[in-house]
């Protein structure tokens, strides 16, 4: 969990006070690579928020391989692959996230009675 964000400018407000790191560390019980980490943003930016994580995709994008399965229903995960520059494995994987099938089913076609 971050510390809020009414901490971290307590802590601000203490340093501009003209208190050192060191004691900023001991009247609020943090430490100090957070503190100086605030510092180092607050003086480049002038916010205490952290910055919002940026989540990519190692290998395969979901909207690109969802739209890549529509195109081309029949590709085996090895084609698949291929055309993303990755293993069968990631690209099972990514089917698995997604949950997409790849096991084609018979049509129901009902029973069929057997004449004597």
């Amino acid at each position: 969990m971050s510390y809020s964000i009414d901490l971290r400018k307590k802590v601000m407000e203490y340093l501009e006070s003209g208190h050192s790191q060191r004691e900023a560390q001991k009247v609020f019980q943090i430490g100090l690579s957070a503190i100086n980490r605030w510092r180092q943003r607050y003086e480049k930016t002038g916010k205490l928020e952290d910055k919002k994580p940026c989540r990519s995709f190692k290998k395969l994008d979901p909207e690109e391989l969802e739209e890549y399965v529509a195109k081309h229903p029949e590709a085996y995960l090895k084609e698949i692959g291929e055309a993303f520059g990755c293993t069968e494995t990631s690209v099972r994987r990514a089917f698995r996230r997604l949950g997409i099938t790849r096991k084609k089913r018979r049509s129901a076609t009902g029973s069929k009675e057997r004449s004597k």
